[in-house]
């Protein structure tokens, strides 16, 4: 059985370190604008997927075990 990527990331790329650059509407911790952090645990993991893409991209990456929130 083959993993996916997807399978080895935590919950939110929540890093608790919530500031929102008001120009941009980013958070500087985790890179998600803010719309993306309000509906965060209603979206699907295909809704999440070009999320993640674009915040590794980004270099907003997480390991499974810096996150604790769901959020």
């Amino acid at each position: 059985m083959t993993s996916s990527p997807s399978s080895f990331r935590p919950l939110s790329p929540c890093r608790k370190i919530c500031r929102v650059v008001p120009d941009q509407s980013l958070c500087e911790g985790c890179g998600r604008t803010l719309d993306e952090i309000a509906r965060w645990g209603q979206m699907t993991e295909a809704e999440k997927a070009p999320v993640w893409k674009r915040l590794d991209a980004e270099g907003y990456s997480v390991s499974s075990g810096s996150s604790a929130r769901g959020g």
